[in-house]
């Protein structure tokens, strides 16, 4: 065995791991899947160990030894990333590019106009955007690929959570709006018992959208009938708009103008409106100036958000 494995080897181990699949490690760091199996191949050599089980047809299993060198090169790049940090600020507080991870939405409706404005006030740093998921983000942010992770949490216990390995920001609550299919002449409002013999439309079934939908639903004494499952808020928003189902969406679709086609249910008095809560997370000692500052614009935005798409309540 080599006295110290070669990093790039590891970073490629990781990301196999991560994904469970050498085709999507090689898409996510833009080799060709044969590079990865070469570069894992040359790894256990190292080793001197089989890291991973091949079986044809199914996703890849990590060996005993496979997980626990993944927790201990996450545990050293870890350290890395946080070497990198201390000197960098001890160097210059000032950095050239921040990488920023964020989930699909907030790229579309949160980030634009946050970005236009901190480029204005800091032309020098460059921001470099990747569209990531949350519970796919949090690892990228404590590996120190990403260094900003914008991200939500549905519910209280849903990851991440406080630890001494991150730092969270809340940024707000943006509401979670009950609508449904706009009805041309219609003289009154939608309220909630008109929907419930309707279609509903939400993410698949441990999707946290879901899981709150259902905790929600359970503490009216409600039962959603939800047969239109999607991961893509925009593709709901679709469904609804066509009178085909009824569903919670994110104020920041609904606001500037974005609400057309659709109509909001008015809740029952007394059922408290829903909202997720929107994150910033990042390592300790790694917030410079630059990060904080793009973390205040980031909670007026979504305090803007939160104020346009208040949920109807009679």
């Amino acid at each position: 065995m080599k006295s110290q494995p070669d990093l790039k080897l590891l970073a490629t181990f990781l990301a196999v791991v991560r994904h469970g699949s050498m085709a999507e490690a090689a898409a996510e760091l833009g080799y060709v899947p044969s590079a990865v199996s070469q570069h894992i191949a040359a790894l256990e050599r190292d080793m001197g160990v089989e890291l991973i089980t091949r079986r044809p047809g199914s996703r890849l299993i990590l060996t005993a030894a496979g997980r626990s060198l993944a927790q201990a090169t996450e545990t050293l790049f870890d350290a890395t990333a946080r070497f990198q940090d201390a000197a960098h600020g001890i160097a210059n507080r000032e950095i050239a590019e921040l990488r920023v991870g964020t989930y699909p939405s907030a790229m579309t409706y949160l980030l634009p106009q946050v970005l236009s404005t901190l480029r204005a006030r800091r032309p020098g740093p460059r921001i470099r955007l990747v569209v990531v998921e949350t519970d796919e983000g949090v690892p990228r942010v404590q590996s120190g690929d990403i260094d900003l992770l914008v991200a939500y949490r549905y519910l209280p216990e849903d990851p991440p959570a406080p630890s001494g390995a991150l730092t969270i920001t809340v940024l707000g609550r943006e509401p979670l709006v009950l609508v449904t299919g706009a009805e041309p002449g219609r003289r009154r409002p939608v309220d909630l018992a008109e929907c419930l013999e309707r279609e509903w439309v939400s993410g698949h079934a441990h999707n946290p959208d879901r899981r709150l939908l259902h905790r929600w639903a359970g503490e009216l004494g409600i039962a959603p009938h939800v047969t239109l499952e999607t991961e893509d808020l925009h593709s709901m928003l679709a469904m609804i708009r066509a009178g085909l189902a009824v569903g919670l969406i994110p104020a920041t679709l609904l606001g500037a103008g974005h609400d057309a086609g659709v109509e909001r249910v008015v809740l029952p008095s007394g059922v408290a409106p829903l909202h997720r809560e929107i994150l910033a997370v990042s390592r300790p000692g790694a917030r410079s100036p630059l990060i904080d500052e793009l973390v205040t614009l980031l909670a007026g935005a979504v305090d803007s958000a939160r104020s346009a798409g208040g949920t109807t309540v009679r």
